[in-house]
């Protein structure tokens, strides 16, 4: 009897803390859809891959060719087909190292296009700026949740053997991506030195893990493509700025959070 639909969307979708909610909504549910028209037909989940970043390059074409609505749709097909390839993957049990890792890289390729095209609209120190702060904003929504898992002691997937082209695109992996995570890593490091198990609880927190969640690639080009609809691509780059601000403000509060831990550990002590 072949599994009903809703339990196939369940079993196809990556188990993370916080919901990034327009993925959720929408973006999931209608790449569910491609990914129930690929599996009879045994698409491989790279090929999906290869798909979506072609789209997206398509996409960051049009935005210089100052065609911003139709880039606006595109890129929102690209992040449908972004969401499937995953789906694919997980759904027909063909989770590779490679894929993986295509997806992650083919991403910042195309954001890298996308950046490059936006700078021959609204200016390229603008645009520069922007490529800057998103990957910075993907960074930190990719590694608050990873660093909030390993503070409660969740063990992570581990990443499926790396070899032949998948052990190339591993290498570039940890050139692009790596410095990244350390960076995040390292600021976790210095907030928390010194710090009680309950002040570092305190500081992974997860309402910030909840809000940064939505601050993921589906919701930045879905923000993007508004702004593009609305024939103003440079507002999307100050939306990428009160992001920054937002994440700012977010580590404040776990500032006061963990304090908070800590005195009133000091206040049962006494």
């Amino acid at each position: 009897m072949p599994e009903p639909a809703p339990g196939r969307l369940a079993r196809s979708r990556k188990a993370r803390q916080g919901k990034d909610l327009l993925c959720e909504w929408i973006f999931r549910p209608v790449a569910h859809m491609v990914v129930l028209a690929l599996l009879p037909l045994r698409v491989p989940p790279p090929a999906v891959v290869l798909a979506n970043a072609g789209v997206g390059l398509v996409g960051a074409v049009e935005i210089s060719r100052h065609q911003f609505v139709v880039a606006a749709v595109l890129l929102q097909v690209k992040t449908v087909l972004d969401n499937a390839d995953g789906q694919l993957a997980r759904l027909s049990g063909r989770v590779t190292a490679f894929g993986r890792y295509l997806d992650s890289e083919s991403d910042l390729v195309v954001n890298a296009a996308i950046f490059i095209a936006l700078g021959t609209q609204i200016g390229p120190w603008l645009a520069a700026a922007g490529f800057v702060t998103l990957t910075l904003v993907l960074s930190v929504n990719f590694n608050v949740e990873r660093l909030y898992r390993r503070q409660r002691g969740e063990v992570a997937p581990a990443m499926p053997e790396a070899q032949g082209a998948a052990a190339f695109l591993a290498r570039v992996y940890a050139v692009v991506y790596a410095p990244q995570d350390r960076l995040v890593e390292a600021y976790e490091a210095w907030r928390l030195r010194r710090r009680s198990p309950g002040a570092r609880l305190a500081w992974h927190d997860f309402a910030t893990v909840a809000v940064i969640a939505n601050l993921g690639l589906s919701p930045q080009l879905a923000a993007l493509g508004v702004c593009l609809a609305l024939g103003h691509p440079a507002a999307y780059v100050f939306v990428l700025f009160g992001q920054a601000l937002l994440i700012v403000a977010l580590g404040l509060r776990r500032e006061v959070l963990a304090a908070r831990a800590s005195s009133q550990l000091a206040v049962i002590v006494d």
